[in-house]
């Protein structure tokens, strides 16, 4: 089973190409790009390029894994968008994992805690025992991240804010890998379940919002 993963909650636009099997997962091929302002551009790009890597097309698909966030409203939403259009265009199943899960499993044993940037000098985090969320999501300023007992951190949050955290950071693991994400929705695609739909996790208002009421004009 051919399964394509996403993740634009993160300044890093990811494709992946997974093989699922009854004995386990198999990464295929792997895209990323680091830029917060170019998820829109590099995503489909991305998408080819990994399908081309590996010469498979669009309709090899087996399903398609995409990150829920939490993240950034623009950046997020393109690469949910990305993914239900073409599991409805491919009329394939989409599953969606949070963001931040993946970071916490690809981490592996112990007590982790997964921050990624949110901006506004605030982070997204969670913690993690075993790649298990013990607590999260939830978004919040370094200084007010509750660590529960963490050893390590990962995510480029961790990275930008590892002195306020005060343990050490996994420099290698910055942004969710693609195997991971499907990992945490494997059991549901070897089971063939039902499509999902792709609720982001915003945790917070976008910067934009529609004024609530007209202003009254002077005369």
């Amino acid at each position: 089973m051919l399964v394509l993963a996403l993740d634009t909650a993160t300044p890093a636009s990811t494709a992946a190409l997974v093989e699922v099997t009854a004995d386990g997962l198999f990464g295929v091929a792997e895209s990323r790009t680091v830029d917060p302002r170019a998820h829109g551009e590099k995503l489909a790009p991305e998408i080819a390029a990994v399908l081309a890597e590996a010469g498979y097309r669009p309709r090899d698909l087996t399903a398609i894994v995409a990150g829920l966030g939490p993240g950034p409203f623009t950046g997020l939403r393109v690469g949910l968008a990305t993914a239900a259009s073409m599991g409805q265009a491919l009329g394939i199943p989409t599953y969606g994992v949070c963001s931040l899960d993946g970071l916490g499993r690809a981490a592996g044993p112990g007590r982790v805690l997964v921050a990624t940037d949110a901006r506004r000098r605030e982070v997204y985090f969670a913690t993690y025992q075993d790649g298990e969320r013990l607590t999260g999501p939830e978004v919040a300023k370094p200084a007010d991240v509750d660590v529960n007992g963490a050893t390590r951190a990962a995510g480029e949050g961790a990275l930008k804010y590892g002195d306020v955290f005060g343990v050490p950071v996994e420099e290698h693991l910055l942004y969710p890998p693609g195997a991971a994400l499907v990992a945490l929705a494997a059991e549901k695609i070897r089971g063939e379940a039902r499509t999902e739909a792709l609720t982001p996790l915003y945790l917070r208002r976008p910067d934009a919002v529609e004024p609530s009421a007209r202003k009254p004009v002077l005369t």
